[in-house]
């Protein structure tokens, strides 16, 4: 919230600068746009969003922001009306009244954002903002309202069909049952948490048929006890890995870890460090590219838009993957069988190993954001250093879900097979939704 106060302060220079920027030199900015994401980040890190409803979130707040550009410019972008699912129609600029529709588009993404989120009014202090901005920056009153009617429409247009996703029926599906039996399943230390989101897979997709469109492999079977298996090997590489980190290794995992809710336990005392969850991690990379290669205002709409319609379906996909095979973690695995005393370095999240949502929704995003902003763009993510966690910098999107894939291995929370099947499934989720969507004509 303070980051954008600030900006907001220094775009209200209407009284302490010789020139006042135009309202469009303001509105017209990527960056504000990426930084508008940014608070909805932080709105979604402060009410404790699991990362598969955090990817909800992000998608309708984003689809909003991008319909507004589309409708704005019908010539260079393309409606998601009938490319996505479910998605028949959205609200129409009136012919004659002129808007200025990069406000608008800031202004439905976090209308849409708000709605999607709480406590009620969770980002209206950023929607005053930018309307006292507009207001003092020289918007014309009739391009304001104009502007406002149709962010406001266009919202509601977008959140009525987010409700039909059939994610308020999942809020009073049964708890995840808990059986301690052979390679099942069952929830880890230190807060021995239930399993969240067990019936994702049940939520609307966006480009996907549904959950079961891509039928991911079996993992290896369970087998502790035969020393030559699939599965025994497994488990030992993990073990392993996490007995000899090397320093770089351990970089990678804690720049990758984005656990939302992390319990840290001293003596008698606990308590939860947040940080941005695996999506909202890449909806920060989103805007770091997007600056990188100096795209205006409305790619980068559409890059943050495309992202997280993969990131959305990646999560579904995946957790379908999780809850049919409901595999148990490596720590329960070794804990019981091979060292009681050992742990892995990241801490472990409550759902099942197999698949891997990191590797899953990395791979799917990279592919997505690599078709809007290109191939071998060269970026530093900046993302962890709030969190203590010093940058990392890589050769293109695919090369950073390439090195997210082996985190969770190098974290010692997922087996190194799940991570390379998921890191290939996402890949091929992505990909889908790169040929699916005609977005920028």
């Amino acid at each position: 919230m303070k980051r954008f106060l600030l900006i907001a302060a220094l775009a209200l220079l209407a009284f302490s600068s010789c020139k006042k920027p135009d309202y469009k030199q303001i509105f017209h900015d990527p960056k504000l746009f990426s930084r508008t994401v940014f608070e909805l980040n932080d709105v979604i890190m402060g009410n404790n969003f699991s990362p598969p409803v955090g990817s909800r979130n992000y998608a309708y707040a984003s689809i909003a922001a991008y319909e507004v550009i589309a409708a704005g410019d019908p010539a260079h972008y393309k409606s998601l009306v009938g490319q996505i699912n479910g998605l028949a129609a959205v609200a129409k600029p009136v012919e004659g009244k002129e808007i200025d529709y990069p406000y608008a588009s800031l202004l439905a993404f976090c209308k849409v954002g708000e709605a999607v989120t709480f406590p009620e009014g969770s980002m209206k202090y950023l929607t005053d903002s930018l309307h006292q901005v507009a207001v003092n920056h020289g918007m014309p009153s009739d391009v304001l309202d104009n502007s406002e009617t149709f962010a406001k429409a266009m919202a509601k247009s977008i959140m009525a069909w987010s409700k039909k996703d059939h994610y308020l029926q999942t809020r009073s599906m049964p708890k995840f049952p808990i059986k301690d039996s052979l390679g099942r399943w069952v929830p880890t230390p230190p807060g021995y948490f239930e399993a969240v989101e067990p019936h994702w897979n049940e939520i609307r997709t966006l480009v996907m048929h549904d959950a079961n469109e891509y039928i991911v492999t079996p993992p290896p079977a369970f087998n502790i006890t035969d020393k030559n298996s699939p599965y025994y090997k497994e488990v030992m590489l993990s073990k392993n890995r996490i007995d000899s980190l090397t320093p770089e290794q351990i970089h990678i995992a804690d720049f990758w870890d984005d656990n939302p809710q992390k319990m840290n336990v001293s003596g008698h005392v606990m308590f939860i460090t947040k940080k941005f969850s695996p999506p909202g991690h890449w909806m920060s990379v989103v805007g770091i590219g997007a600056e990188q290669v100096h795209a205006d205002f409305s790619t980068t709409v559409c890059a943050y838009a495309k992202t997280a319609i993969a990131l959305f379906d990646g999560f579904v996909e995946c957790w379908a993957a999780k809850y049919k095979y409901k595999g148990v973690r490596p720590e329960t695995v070794i804990d019981k069988y091979i060292d009681p005393n050992w742990r892995p370095h990241l801490q472990t999240p409550p759902f099942p190993e197999y698949t891997c949502g990191h590797c899953t929704i990395s791979a799917a995003a990279a592919e997505a954001l690599t078709s809007v902003l290109g191939d071998h763009v060269a970026f530093t993510d900046t993302t962890e250093l709030q969190f203590g966690i010093k940058n990392r910098s890589f050769k293109s999107f695919i090369d950073a879900a390439n090195e997210t894939a082996m985190s969770r291995f190098y974290g010692g929370i997922h087996y190194h097979n799940s991570c390379l099947v998921s890191h290939d499934f996402g890949k091929i989720l992505g990909d889908s939704v790169v040929k699916k969507l005609v977005m920028k004509k």
